[in-house]
């Protein structure tokens, strides 16, 4: 797989946009929260912000694909991708389980006032 098939498969998904963070791309639902980025650590790796429920759901059976990310980030499901190996299906739906995870949360409704 290569970074242009990981960005398409991104920015396939509904209200879904790219923009830039700490100098890499980012992909982001329209309320602003990333799910997935490309080139960190450097040129040959994804990352797909999963939580820690579903992260081994991909690793155990792909650890030639993905592997937790450094530290606390990696503990809460942050999720490398080696894009070199890399089958686009399995990275699809690893961005599109970080997609659903990255919903934005309903407003609560307005609190009423006191003797209103």
């Amino acid at each position: 797989m290569t970074p242009d098939e990981f960005r398409k498969l991104a920015l396939s998904l509904p209200d879904t946009e790219e923009r830039s963070h700490m100098n890499h791309p980012d992909f982001r639902r329209s309320g602003g929260k990333i799910f997935a980025t490309l080139g960190s650590p450097d040129a040959a790796w994804g990352m797909v912000k999963l939580d820690s429920e579903s992260q081994p759901v991909y690793m155990r059976p792909h650890p030639e694909v993905f592997k937790p990310a450094a530290g606390a980030w990696g503990r809460g499901g942050s999720t490398l991708v080696h894009l070199k190996n890399a089958d686009p299906e399995i990275v699809n739906e690893a961005l599109h389980a970080a997609w659903k995870l990255a919903q934005p949360k309903p407003k609560a409704p307005p609190k009423k006032k006191r003797g209103a």
